[in-house]
């Protein structure tokens, strides 16, 4: 079944409607996709500059702390082994990239599960377009009250000065995040409560959009 939704004014009014593709908010979610991609997505956003010195690293240790036999001690051949106070790291974290290669078309299915998700939860909206004369929080404040968004809201642009306007208007409201209709993504889709769409950045298929 079809899914069609009302298309929002900035005012808060109605502009016809809109129905949405299917194939992009109409499938089950498939969970191991949106885990695969999440966890990817998170893991690249690691920075992975964590460092320990080693026992070769540490400064000092040069002499050996006592002679080998004889003071009824422990045999140790530097003070920066690691089991000296102030010694290298045994197996510690060094600078690495944590990405995580995920295939395409798990990416792409992932992020047509985490879009059906909000759709079946009511979540998605479409506003007909970004009407801001210049950049005012304000006013963008204005227009989340005229449209009841609240909670964690994803605002999906395109380009032109009115998506530009737009993104400076909200880039103010901790609660509001932007994202490119290009870059949009089954992680930044899921941390979200509302998704926001204007008419020319709602996804569709590439054979409904021919």
């Amino acid at each position: 079944m079809a899914l069609t939704l009302d298309v929002r004014t900035a005012e808060g009014g109605t502009a016809g409607t809109v129905e949405l593709d299917e194939t992009i908010f109409g499938i089950e979610p498939n969970m191991a996709a949106l885990h695969q991609a999440v966890t990817a997505q998170r893991a690249a956003r690691r920075s992975g500059s964590h460092s320990t010195l080693t026992r070769a690293e540490v400064r000092g240790g040069g002499a050996k702390p006592w002679r080998q036999k004889g003071t009824g001690r422990a045999r140790h051949g530097s003070i920066r082994s690691p089991q000296w106070a102030g010694g290298g790291v045994a197996h510690g974290p060094k600078p690495r990239d944590y990405r995580k290669k995920v295939n395409r078309k798990t990416v792409r299915l992932a992020l047509r599960s985490a879009l059906s998700d909000r759709a079946r939860s009511e979540r998605v909206m479409v506003v007909d377009e970004w009407r801001f004369a210049q950049p005012r929080t304000k006013d963008a404040v204005a227009v989340l009250e005229n449209l009841s968004l609240s909670g964690q809201v994803l605002l999906v642009l395109g380009i032109g000065p009115q998506h530009r306007t737009a993104d400076r208007s909200f880039r103010n409201i901790p609660s509001v995040r932007s994202v490119a209709a290009a870059e949009l993504n089954a992680y930044d889709v899921l941390r979200s409560d509302w998704l926001v769409f204007t008419r020319d950045t709602l996804p569709v298929s590439e054979a409904r959009d021919q």
